[in-house]
């Protein structure tokens, strides 16, 4: 009995559709040549506003670390595997390079790879449904807005009184998000699949607050206040303006991101490479 070929959706940056478009046909060729099937709707490559279809096997993420948050977003629940390649900078999430592209789907092809669970958070407002995309897989941060003014933040833990918070903000971040936005604001790198969240404040007005890293288990509860009466709640960079007042909660979602990752590709080397650890940077 033949096997079903392997169907694969390019999600693209629509606004870099000029410069991405040789790469995608390269990656719609090669994958057509080795009997695969590819989703190659104009629509559903450039707009990442469109769904993942139900039976795709592989989404590929062609762009930066942004374009695979947004591709992780449209995947959602699914838990479909998601091929990042590097079109942008840094490159943590998508980190396949474009040199490596037939290289990365061969591996793919013959199953030599592996995949890593991503965790993934989500937010609620008041103990409801928050309006709008409440899942994250980088951070959900609680912000200021519209005033120089800091915010005041109280924080609980399953319950338990943490500290209020006099800062611009606060990040809650996963081991992913943990060398983003968690990262530039002081707070440590954690070791994806290390089961922890981080809670890292932004510019806070006492410098014996620090970040703490607390299980994945646990439940987070943020209350608000702001001489403005609002403030923002970004999730992966995505704004809401939300209310003085409003009680955000924060938990692990029910499912993970999977990330397909060569054989070869170890944490601890992409760290060094990305963050140039050890580099001589002198002329």
């Amino acid at each position: 009995m033949s096997k079903d070929p392997l169907k694969f959706e390019i999600f693209a940056d629509k606004y870099r559709k000029e410069k991405l478009e040789p790469t995608i046909q390269l990656i719609r060729e090669f994958l057509t040549e080795k009997g695969a099937k590819v989703i190659d709707d104009d629509i559903s490559i450039f707009s990442l506003q469109s769904s993942v279809e139900d039976d795709i096997d592989f989404v590929i993420s062609l762009g930066g670390d942004g374009t695979f948050l947004k591709a992780a977003s449209r995947v959602g629940n699914r838990e479909i595997p998601i091929i990042g390649v590097n079109m942008g900078r840094l490159g943590f999430l998508a980190d396949v390079l474009p040199s490596e592209v037939k290289e990365a789907l061969q591996n793919v092809l013959d199953g030599k790879y592996s995949i890593e669970k991503h965790t993934v958070i989500q937010a609620e407002a008041n103990g409801g449904e928050f309006e709008g995309s409440p899942f994250a897989l980088n951070d959900i941060a609680v912000l200021k807005r519209d005033s120089a003014s800091m915010i005041s933040i109280k924080a609980r833990v399953n319950g338990d009184f943490l500290v209020t918070y006099q800062a611009d903000g606060l990040i809650v971040a996963t081991p992913t998000g943990s060398t983003a936005y968690n990262l530039s604001n002081g707070g440590p790198i954690i070791v994806p699949q290390s089961g922890s969240l981080c809670i890292t404040p932004v510019a806070p007005h006492s410098l014996n607050i620090r970040p703490i890293v607390l299980n994945d288990d646990c439940t987070i509860d943020l209350e608000v206040e702001s001489r403005s009466h609002h403030f923002l709640v970004a999730i992966d960079g995505r704004s809401y303006k939300m209310a003085e007042g409003t009680r955000i909660t924060i938990r692990k979602a029910p499912y993970v991101v999977k990330i397909v990752k060569q054989n070869e590709q170890r944490y601890f080397s992409t760290l060094r490479e990305k963050l140039m650890w050890g580099a001589d940077t002198r002329s």
